[in-house]
């Protein structure tokens, strides 16, 4: 068995509890591999840069992930922490999540799916691709030793397709029940710290928008150029007849304010803009309330951003709980 580093001891001892006396060296090593192995740490990868290519039981390596009996909820939870404490002591936490897809085939996968291929595709080709869809939430932490902030995956949860769920007669739950899910859990692990998760476009939906803000949890993402845009609702008098307002007047659009000359711009430098060095940008923010019929409310700060040699094309965000941030 190898032993532990001194300065990482502390660091895999903490995931001791999880297992079993009888399981533990075995975790112990697969943990030590993980950490050293380059490229795909699979349990043979982590026995070979270990020294253990040779080992005659490597059966029970497996066994560790396929049959041993251990909560990773839990192991998630002291992840998390671990991290926390290490990078991102104080102040709010910068959370990302995404979903990735995992290209699998065989009988045996039964959770799989056909989804679309997002390398292969593009706006005007549709590629399918069978594999298991994962969501993975990320903590964003700036390392002493690099030049940009990492994304360090701490929870990842496994979102089965939807044939899989109708053969075992079970409601389908999609991604973004399973974000939420994840986000929330995130914040009873630390109920003392405020959440702002980054998200791509396929998180701007507002019944998962309007989740997270009901939790005081804020919101970054993209925001369509023509999305519904108001004034917060007027101030309702009391012994008022009738349903409360959801919205006030109607807003010009992101893609009407962003041709009118008129808008004011301001201009930004943004330091390591995709470890290019330092780039330019014009930015134009304003606070509203985005709505759409049968749909909760959700009131946003919204911003634009283009870049004055027009080296890419124009692009919206939205932040959720205006208030929150401003405080």
């Amino acid at each position: 068995m190898p032993l532990l580093p001194v300065r990482l001891a502390p660091v895999i001892l903490a995931f001791a509890p999880l297992f079993s006396q009888r399981v533990w060296p075995q975790a112990r090593t697969l943990l030590l591999g993980a950490i050293l192995a380059p490229g795909k740490r699979t349990v043979t990868s982590c026995l070979r840069i270990l020294g253990l290519s040779q080992e005659r039981r490597f059966v029970n390596y497996h066994r560790v992930l396929n049959r041993a009996r251990w909560d990773g909820r839990e192991a998630s939870r002291i992840l998390l922490k671990l991290l926390v404490k290490r990078f991102m002591p104080n102040g709010p936490l910068l959370l990302g999540i995404d979903d990735t897809l995992e290209r699998r085939r065989g009988k045996r996968i039964q959770a799989k799916g056909i989804y679309r291929d997002p390398v292969r595709s593009s706006h005007s080709h549709f590629v399918k691709a069978s594999g298991l869809r994962w969501v993975s939430l990320l903590l964003l932490a700036p390392l002493p030793w690099a030049a940009r902030t990492w994304a360090l995956p701490f929870l990842t949860c496994l979102a089965p397709s939807e044939r899989y769920a109708q053969k075992r007669r079970k409601r389908h739950k999609p991604v973004l029940c399973w974000a939420r899910q994840m986000i929330l859990q995130t914040q009873r692990w630390l109920p003392d710290r405020t959440l702002v998760v980054v998200a791509e476009s396929a998180f701007s939906a507002l019944e998962w928008l309007h989740a997270l803000v009901r939790q005081r949890i804020t919101v970054v993402t993209r925001l369509r150029l023509d999305a519904a845009l108001y004034e917060p609702a007027p101030f309702r008098h009391p012994g008022t007849n009738g349903r409360p307002r959801k919205r006030g007047k109607r807003l010009p659009t992101l893609r009407q304010v962003l041709e009118s000359k008129a808008t004011p711009w301001q201009r930004l430098i943004v330091p390591g803009w995709y470890g290019e060095g330092d780039r330019m940008i014009e930015v134009c923010s304003r606070t509203a309330v985005w709505y759409h019929t049968g749909l909760p409310p959700v009131p946003v700060r919204w911003v634009l951003v283009r870049d004055p040699q027009q080296h890419f094309d124009p692009q919206a965000l939205l932040c959720t709980d205006p208030p929150k941030i401003r405080s």
